[in-house]
């Protein structure tokens, strides 16, 4: 895949943005279709925090992918920081042609670019494709990964 543009989300991206995510077999029965005020408060508290950044996948002002990229200081490996990429989403008629993997040698090639020590993620059990997909990366699962809903 080519000719896409990857920038920082912008506040009329955020009906899209939500699209994306409940476009997507775990999504559609955690995320909503339409912006509420959830989604106006997150979307503002994310672009307001420089460590937090919504990044979208633009093709031709068409919005493609999205994903969140967090940058973590730590004190761990020597004062390293991270780089957290969640909410990884590419839209359901383009999966499989390419556009993930852009984006992750994006996200990874930021990373590295800023002198980060690693990059992590989740991605649920349920996701095969998902841990195959990462795999071919060079994402290991070295970690148990766990979550306490609220």
């Amino acid at each position: 895949m080519t000719d896409v543009i990857f920038r920082e989300a912008v506040r009329a991206d955020l009906p899209a943005v939500i699209a994306l995510l409940a476009d997507d077999v775990l999504g559609k029965a955690r995320d909503f279709t339409q912006v509420d005020e959830a989604y106006e408060k997150a979307f503002a508290e994310i672009t307001a925090d420089p460590r937090n950044h919504l990044v979208v996948v633009d093709r031709d002002g068409e919005l493609v992918g999205c994903m969140q990229i967090t940058d973590i200081p730590g004190l761990g490996r020597h004062g390293a920081e991270r780089s957290l990429i969640e909410s990884v989403r590419v839209r359901s008629d383009l999966r499989g042609q390419g556009l993930g993997r852009e984006m992750m040698t994006w996200a990874i090639d930021r990373a590295r670019a800023r002198g980060c020590a690693l990059v992590q993620l989740t991605t649920d059990k349920s996701r095969a494709d998902a841990h195959r997909f990462y795999r071919n990366l060079g994402f290991v699962a070295s970690h148990e990964g766990m979550k306490l809903a609220l």
